[in-house]
């Protein structure tokens, strides 16, 4: 057993520290029969007629908990949703833990024990990881990296180079809510309100749409949230992106956030969303399926793609249009 309340530069030495903080914590939490601690590699079985897809992710999210989730939930839904906007369901997960010298032991357990309870959600399994000890105040706590691996069927093909003028843009729901939950959490600026972040996996968004023809590409918006989505597409295609500001949703309480620190909700990131460009014959379809879901259930058709020279046209509520900038500077910083 662990008989430390602190993280010490001991448990990364290779020794009987470093071993029990394996076997007794995160083995404990993580552990099943795709997890052996004493192999050096995981064997994975690749399904037939099924094509393999890996991602890999870090997270240095501070503070590492916030209202709706935690740095451990952000690990896994963050890789396991990229796998998911592109058409993959996410199986295995390798995790890679930085803790400084002087954590909290108990403080660690909940997070990987939190970060266990959203595997099991995903229904993905961790089978490889490792543990790196970092010198106090060379460290933010706790930083985690994952590694993600899915499975895709044969022939499911998204992408930007699918998309076409006339397709349209959706999204699954409001946007921003994780970055202003996790600033909120930091007690900045002296504000406050009860913002919970979206942080969820979205298999059951995505997946269903990554079937269906006419679904031409899918992304999860996290940092620089939807409007990064819509220049990323803009650059790839040479299409104008053309967004409806009256029907992105923005919940009041982001919005208020964003009007009083000037920030941009369309900049802003989120964890449990999906924006997906479709063509218009499907756009209804994308919508029902989306708004039969709790999670989509405010899933909304926000722009269009059009000729053009690759701009970021925000129509206003008031009738007018500017041009959607692209972010320079990150307004909120180390949030995922």
């Amino acid at each position: 057993m662990i008989e430390d309340t602190h993280i010490s530069l001991a448990h990364g030495n290779g020794g009987r520290h470093m071993r029990a903080l394996i076997e007794h914590l995160f083995a404990r939490h993580l552990g099943g029969p795709d997890l052996d601690v004493g192999l050096d590699a995981a064997p994975i079985a690749l399904p037939a007629g099924q094509e393999l897809l890996i991602t890999t992710d870090g997270f240095i999210v501070q503070p590492l908990r916030f209202a709706g989730g935690d740095i451990g939930t952000l690990a896994v839904n963050g890789t396991v949703n990229d796998l998911a906007v592109s058409g993959a369901t996410a199986r295995y997960l390798t995790l890679n833990a930085f803790i400084e010298e002087g954590f909290e032991v108990s403080e660690l357990d909940r997070l990987i024990g939190s970060l266990a309870a959203a595997a099991r959600a995903a229904q993905v399994c961790v089978v490889a990881g490792d543990t790196k000890v970092l010198p106090r105040g060379q460290g933010g706590g706790l930083y985690l990296a994952t590694t993600g691996v899915g499975f895709r069927p044969a022939g499911v093909r998204l992408g930007m180079g699918r998309i076409a003028p006339g397709d349209e843009v959706l999204v699954s729901g409001p946007v921003g809510d994780h970055a202003i939950a996790v600033m909120l959490a930091r007690g900045a600026f002296e504000l406050s309100g009860d913002v919970c972040s979206d942080c969820a996996p979205v298999g059951a968004l995505a997946l269903p749409l990554a079937q269906m023809d006419g679904v031409r590409f899918m992304r999860d918006p996290t940092r620089g949230g939807l409007a990064t989505v819509a220049h990323e597409i803009a650059n790839a295609t040479g299409l104008d992106v053309h967004l409806d500001e009256a029907a992105i949703p923005v919940r009041p309480a982001v919005r208020a956030v964003c009007d009083i620190l000037g920030y941009d909700p369309y900049s802003l990131a989120c964890e449990g969303r999906v924006v997906a460009v479709v063509a218009p014959s499907m756009a209804a379809a994308c919508l029902a399926l989306w708004r039969g879901l709790p999670q989509g259930a405010q899933a909304a058709r926000i722009g269009t793609l059009a000729s053009g020279v690759g701009e970021v046209i925000l129509h206003t509520g008031l009738g007018g249009e500017r041009c959607l900038d692209e972010l320079d500077d990150d307004p909120l910083p180390r949030i995922c």
